[in-house]
């Protein structure tokens, strides 16, 4: 696939500055990502590369026009943001990197110590829905980082830990931890439904001013997701590495992910949105979803 590049004018007639972009460099993220890196050359559109909760931080600040955020994010703020259509980081099922590492069952874990990834709100929002809407237990709640807590020599008093992304892909090889929980798999044994990790949204006062943009970096997102979900061999020939994993696990991996936020998925986050709306954390104007559509 050439490059493309600015000469292209992929904005149409509309004009302007640079475009904020906010990326994540998680595994399940690669096959967008790659490709966007080996194919999209529009010196305007400049990406920020950072974990879901810095790029939720940074698009609610204004810091970024669109993003890849935590679907929690866009909850806590849906007067701020449009959903982009046709892309998402969810699973139907397990998901294989956002676990509750535990060294007793959860059914136990009440008054004991969760480490919580602070890398992430929603899955942080889903582990505590999960604990303490279905399994009815009431753990202790740390915030942080658990290379951080090893290095500090704390992790004695953990009972069990929240990891997502790569680190917890790393953590499901080892054997710290007697039991491993997939938040993602036990959210569709409870709801039947497909839960959404992640989402793009763009910040409503620029899809405003710059629609053209905002319909041409939506269909390059697409463009990029289809090719490399196409050419997975390829991709995870590059990333698995990094983690480490085989390249046949990491296709088995990135090919059980979903990626185009279709209708049950879009049920699932209504689903979601609805605990959160019930439990006080997000505001009831997070539904409807609002879904900005370039197809």
């Amino acid at each position: 696939m050439d490059r493309v590049a600015a000469s292209n004018s992929p904005e149409g007639g509309e004009t302007g500055g640079i475009v904020r972009l906010g990326m994540v460099s998680f595994l399940n993220t690669a096959p967008l990502y790659e490709t966007w890196k080996r194919t999209v050359a529009v010196p305007r559109w400049r990406v920020t590369e950072a974990p879901p909760a810095t790029l939720n931080r940074l698009l609610y600040a204004g810091e970024l026009d669109l993003g890849l955020v935590s679907s929690h994010e866009y909850a806590s703020h849906p007067e701020q943001y449009r959903i982009l259509s046709g892309l998402a980081i969810a699973a139907t099922g397990a998901v294989g990197s956002v676990f509750i590492f535990s060294h007793f069952p959860l059914e136990e874990l009440d008054g004991r110590l969760l480490l919580l990834s602070s890398r992430s709100q929603t899955s942080v929002g889903l582990a505590r829905i999960l604990l303490e809407n279905r399994w009815r237990v009431a753990p202790r709640y740390r915030v942080g980082d658990y290379q951080a807590e090893k290095a500090a020599g704390r992790v004695a008093e953990l009972a069990a830990i929240l990891s997502i992304g790569d680190e917890a892909l790393r953590l499901a090889e080892s054997d710290e931890f007697a039991y491993r929980f997939d938040l993602a798999e036990i959210w569709h044994q409870w709801t039947g439904l497909p839960f959404v990790f992640a989402i793009w949204a763009v910040r409503e006062e620029f899809r405003r001013e710059r629609p053209e943009t905002v319909a041409a970096i939506h269909r390059e997102l697409l463009r990029c997701q289809t090719e490399g979900l196409n050419d997975l061999p390829a991709i995870c020939r590059e990333v698995a590495p990094r983690i480490p994993l085989s390249e046949e696990a990491c296709r088995r991996y990135l090919a059980g992910m979903n990626y185009d936020l279709n209708r049950e998925q879009q049920a699932g986050l209504v689903r979601f949105f609805q605990l959160l709306i019930g439990r006080g954390e997000v505001p009831a104007a997070a539904l409807p979803l609002k879904i900005e559509d370039h197809g």
